[in-house]
């Protein structure tokens, strides 16, 4: 049976005082912190917010449902701008004139502005883990501390943050990037108290809201010419580079690994350098030349056997490769580990 309920979201505490109050429990409160830890008849985790300056907060969830709940925001408000930051398995949002819930997925962020007509509805289902980071803008407080930066910016970005009465309905939905991921681990597992760490934590917010306004302006270029490397990106080329190290005597070429974890060739060629900050065939040379040298020098198979097994077909193009990058041919390599092998023994 799924637990619906109702919550006010213009200050972020109350998100936390609404869910306490709704599952009949307490809550924490300190230092513009509160947090409400689910009782176990409902699962496991808990949600905390955090209130900062000009009307920004986050809210951070991180639990295990045995109920599906369903989340409605209170009608006939301004709501404010929601950054939501998805780590974990997928939710669902949908506004409340909308036939379906639309899921947002893992690595997956979204950038929700209602109308006071048109709600918020959140789905979260039971028994998966769910771990959301929400950066919450009260856009009318916040016009303070952006009104003079707003002419210069993108007319998307001018027209959703003078939008402070939530006129206007606004959704937008990608995964984000590695350098969002890695400042959202930095604020949740910030161990500073007191002063300083309401500092840190207000520091973060803000690294976080610039790239992801960053992140949103890169989206608007076609997918081969955007800058900023996904954190679902990263991921498949990880896949890639896996494919690479276990296939390395008979991998494909680009086209091939580009089409096996999902990435057009020109994503995937882009990421290596960003990366490794090498193209995908001087990282596959590369690790072929590495391989061979630890096969010198942990087995017994011969040169010509060592060059089959790396993937390379030519005996003679293996002893060039392997020269140019150890100043050595492969047999005075060998001979080489012989001769050490040779005077430890006798040693």
């Amino acid at each position: 049976m799924k637990k619906k309920i109702e919550a006010q979201d213009h200050h972020v505490k109350n998100l936390v005082i609404d869910l306490a109050d709704s599952l009949g429990i307490d809550y924490e409160n300190s230092h513009h912190e509160y947090c409400v830890r689910l009782p176990e008849e409902f699962g496991s985790g808990y949600m905390r917010s955090y209130q900062f300056d000009f009307g920004v907060g986050v809210i951070e969830t991180d639990y295990l449902l045995k109920k599906e709940f369903h989340f409605e925001l209170k009608k006939g408000t301004i709501h404010p701008l929601k950054i939501m930051f998805n780590r974990e398995s997928g939710f669902y949002h949908k506004f409340e004139n909308s036939d379906e819930f639309s899921e947002i997925r893992r690595l997956e962020n979204v950038m929700l502005s209602s109308t006071s007509k048109n709600n918020h509805l959140f789905k979260i289902p039971a028994n998966t883990p769910i771990c959301i980071f929400s950066l919450e803008i009260n856009r009318k407080l916040f016009e303070e501390k952006i009104e003079s930066f707003l002419p210069n910016m993108n007319e998307d970005l001018i027209e959703l943050f003078r939008d402070v009465n939530g006129i206007n309905q606004f959704y937008y939905k990608n995964y984000y990037s590695l350098e969002i991921s890695k400042f959202i681990s930095e604020f949740t597992e910030c161990e500073l108290t007191g002063f300083m760490r309401q500092v840190y934590l207000e520091g973060k917010a803000y690294e976080i809201l610039t790239h992801q306004l960053q992140q949103y302006l890169d989206d608007l270029n076609e997918p081969d010419k955007r800058l900023i490397l996904r954190q679902a990106t990263i991921e498949s080329i990880e896949d890639a580079v896996s494919i690479i190290k276990e296939e390395i005597d008979s991998i494909g070429n680009i086209i091939d690994i580009a089409k096996r974890v999902g990435l057009n060739q020109n994503t995937l060629q882009n990421g290596f350098k960003q990366l490794y900050k090498t193209s995908v065939n001087e990282y596959i040379k590369n690790f072929r030349i590495e391989t061979a040298k630890d096969l010198l020098e942990s087995s017994n198979l011969n040169i010509t056997e060592i060059t089959y097994k790396v993937g390379i077909n030519s005996r003679s193009y293996f002893a060039k490769l392997f020269k140019k990058r150890f100043g050595v041919n492969p047999k005075q390599y060998l001979n080489q580990v012989r001769n050490k092998k040779e005077k430890s023994k006798s040693a």
